[in-house]
């Protein structure tokens, strides 16, 4: 890189939920003047040397219990960058600011004065239910979805409102909470025979979905081998689920 100091700037770029077809062209666009590139592990990585030619491509990404990059220091990584004159990319699988900690690198790049855009992302709270054939809203079945991040566990106050909103509730990082979180619905009176559908890995060769009730999911889950990624859906919706990928033209 032959940069002019001060004059680099940062792309906060939803990547979608991992199939390069689904980037938007705003976010091809950006990756291909990169100069450096810090890339999560669901963000479409395979194909990155393609897209973004010219660049650094650095490997930040978290695993469940595993972050081998904090995020403090991914933050100082983006300013560094753009302070020494490159254009950054900071690939995000999904839109960055759905559980994606979007917010507080933005933060840190105006606190330290660097210009920073925010590309949007098909989050893959709506684009993986629909690649297993589930509509988030149906007329007649549902008309509002609840997205919620699984990561902890939630509260009995949390648990009591989503059990009575009705409509569709989506899951994020959930796997690893799915007990609690079925107990706590249950217990706030959610029926025992709602339709409950996991989808791991959408959009990839081995997306697989496994449906089954809220009584009976954690153990059907626990059967079947579920592993994230995956996304949760509790809902009527969930009846209308099919297992094949959606065609991507």
């Amino acid at each position: 890189m032959n940069k002019t100091k001060g004059a680099g700037r940062v792309y906060l770029v939803g990547g979608g939920p991992g199939r390069v077809e689904l980037l938007t062209i705003a976010a091809a666009r950006a990756l291909l003047v990169a100069d450096v590139v810090l890339y999560d592990r669901l963000a479409p990585r395979d194909e990155l040397a393609e897209l973004a030619p010219n660049a650094l491509l650095i490997d930040v990404g978290k695993t469940p219990g595993r972050h081998p990059v904090e995020q403090g220091e991914i933050n100082r990584m983006l300013v560094r960058h753009a302070l020494g004159g490159a254009t950054v990319v900071r690939l995000k699988g999904g839109d960055p600011y759905v559980f994606g900690r979007g917010g507080e690198e933005v933060l840190a790049c105006r606190e330290a004065g660097v210009q920073v855009s925010v590309i949007p992302g098909v989050s893959s709270a709506v684009s993986v239910p629909a690649a297993a054939g589930i509509p988030l809203t149906q007329r007649g079945m549902s008309h509002l979805f609840t997205v919620v991040s699984g990561h902890a566990p939630l509260t009995d106050a949390e648990h009591e409102h989503l059990a009575g909103l009705g409509g569709t509730i989506v899951v994020l990082m959930g796997v690893g909470t799915l007990p609690t979180l079925c107990s706590g619905l249950l217990r706030f009176g959610m029926s025992a025979d709602t339709p409950v559908a996991i989808v791991e890995r959408g959009y990839d060769d081995a997306q697989r979905t496994t449906t089954s009730v809220l009584r009976d999911i954690t153990a059907d889950a626990a059967k079947a081998g579920v592993t994230s990624p995956a996304v949760i859906v509790i809902g009527e919706v969930v009846t209308l689920a099919h297992d094949a990928n959606l065609a991507i033209a």
